[in-house]
């Protein structure tokens, strides 16, 4: 990547920036401007893509728990919406070719069903970039959507070994036998430490993984995937997601350039473009009716649709696939990308303002809500506590051990994940399961005996949206929350917390503190 890709790429996602629009879209729109002035692409740019997207996946698996795709929201609701999606595209394609509309004219059956397919996929790097920005990567709607991703790129990885008539060798068969290695990959990253070497781990085993099923005639990036879900249940698992973090980011920026570089286009295949781009809000709002008909919560069904919004780079794969075989013309792999670039910025806009849209449309979203709950939808009580502190991730777990010793008041966690509740109930902490941000769970419970509210969340954002929910529900105690820089501190104490703590500073004067009483004991 020369320092002209470096420039516009960074000038393009600083304005983004400015206009309050994820730096992503800044990226896109550079990818494409520079293919328009005549700058060529490179086997480099397509490379750091490929890792981008690769360790994206790692990471993905590093946070998942396989059980969560054999729930019947997920395997159903991803195999269900794309069953429908295909048909009702077959459908359009048909009508839009008897109105003689360009592109459509040259489709038979078979390619309107690849057009389904491809545009059936939701994008995992957009979904899980959006999730993560909003610290809702646990959340309830976030692990469904992770699920549905999942099980959507499982059927790419299945298309894509059929369509290039790969023929598989035994040697896959001995794919059943990846757990077994598993204590040697747990001791790897048990002795990487906490340096650099913990990254360079993960980046290794994620290599590792893509390229032994490459070899074995799969997709390199579900190797990857594969090897970071037998790793997901370490307990330095989390850490080596956050090390990869900004990696993965830099990398990415690959991923975006390189789709404006897939062709240049005309003005036909953009109006084709946005005729498939208009579809996105239905898309959205099928996956929400099959969602609720499979007994979602509406505000959980919602927020997954949205984090959906949005066509899939795997449809990119398809749709090149497609071409090579001769069942689509060439102008459909630009059309595609065209699609995918708007969907992008559709989707990244659209879920900026998710919690606002449900707040504003609460009354008509949950009528679509069906009167059964799944388990895990049930909204237990806070009994008797007086504290309440809300996530309990390392700073959570931290300030409530110090609550339960320094104080005789009753405390209660609030966690979104589920697999986390479980493991500190099990530890002998007051721990239930919620989720801060939405409406129907400060209104299930009584707030009357709560006098302090301590928010432990990671996102300065997430707070604010929680202080807007007591706010809106009269809370009368006190609420204290963490922020990271001094603008989001300003920000939290605008929005009506009551005590803002610095994270980084208040460490310092803990420190501090609690090592004052080694000097009074030598003196």
């Amino acid at each position: 990547m020369d320092f002209l890709w470096v420039c516009i790429a960074f000038g393009c996602g600083f304005l983004a920036k400015q206009v309050h629009l994820p730096p992503l879209i800044g990226y896109l729109a550079a990818g494409f401007g520079l293919h328009a002035i005549g700058v060529e692409s490179s086997p480099t740019l397509a490379t750091l893509g490929d890792i981008g997207v690769m360790l994206l996946l790692f990471t993905i698996g590093l946070k998942l728990n396989v059980h969560s795709l054999f729930k019947p929201e997920v395997w159903a609701g991803a195999t269900g919406h794309m069953s429908i999606i295909v048909i009702l595209t077959m459908i359009n394609c048909t009508i839009l070719s008897v109105l003689g509309v360009m592109y459509f004219t040259d489709l038979d059956l078979a390619g309107a069903a690849l057009v389904g397919f491809a545009v059936s996929f939701s994008s995992t790097v957009i979904a899980v970039k959006v999730l993560e920005e909003k610290g809702e990567m646990r959340s309830r709607h976030g692990q469904v959507a992770i699920g549905i991703l999942v099980i959507q790129d499982i059927a790419a990885v299945i298309f894509v070994t059929l369509a290039s008539s790969i023929s598989l060798s035994w040697w896959t068969l001995g794919l059943i036998a990846l757990p077994f290695i598993r204590p040697l990959l747990y001791f790897m990253l048990e002795r990487s430490g906490h340096g650099e070497l913990l990254p360079l781990s993960g980046i290794f085993l994620a290599f590792a993984g893509g390229e032994l099923f490459e070899w074995l005639g799969l997709k390199a990036h579900l190797g990857a995937l594969v090897v970071a879900i037998l790793l997901s249940s370490h307990a330095k698992a989390a850490e080596l997601s956050k090390s990869l973090l900004n990696f993965k980011d830099i990398f990415l920026i690959g991923f975006f350039l390189s789709i404006g570089f897939t062709a240049l286009p005309t003005f036909d295949m953009l109006g084709v473009a946005l005729i498939m781009s208009v579809a996105l809000p239905f898309k959205a709002g099928l996956f929400f009716l099959w969602l609720t008909r499979l007994k979602l919560r509406a505000r959980t069904a919602f927020l997954t649709s949205l984090s959906l919004a949005n066509y899939s780079e795997f449809g990119l794969i398809v749709c090149a696939i497609s071409v090579t075989q001769g069942l689509l013309s060439k102008e459909w792999l630009v059309i595609m990308a065209l699609s995918v670039s708007i969907s992008f910025v559709f989707s990244s806009v659209i879920n900026t303002w998710g919690h606002n849209l449900y707040r504003r449309w609460n009354k008509q979203i949950k009528q679509f809500e069906t009167t059964q709950r799944l388990a895990e939808d049930q909204i237990a009580e806070l009994g008797e506590a007086t504290i309440v502190v809300v996530g309990m991730g390392r700073v959570g777990r931290g300030a409530y051990d110090a609550l339960i010793e320094e104080t005789q008041e009753l405390i209660c966690g609030i966690e979104m994940d589920r697999g986390r509740v479980n493991s500190l109930c099990e530890n002998g902490r007051n721990v239930i399961f919620g989720d801060a941000e939405d409406p129907e769970f400060w209104s299930s419970i009584s707030l009357k005996k709560v006098q302090l509210i301590m928010f432990a969340m990671p996102n300065y954002l997430d707070i604010l949206e929680a202080q807007k929910q007591l706010n809106h529900y009269n809370f009368t105690g006190r609420t204290a929350g963490v922020a990271k820089y001094e603008d989001e501190k300003i920000a939290l104490l605008e929005g009506g917390v009551d005590e803002v703590f610095n994270f980084y500073a208040e460490v310092g004067n803990g420190f501090a503190t609690q090592s004052l009483h080694l000097v009074s004991d030598q003196s």
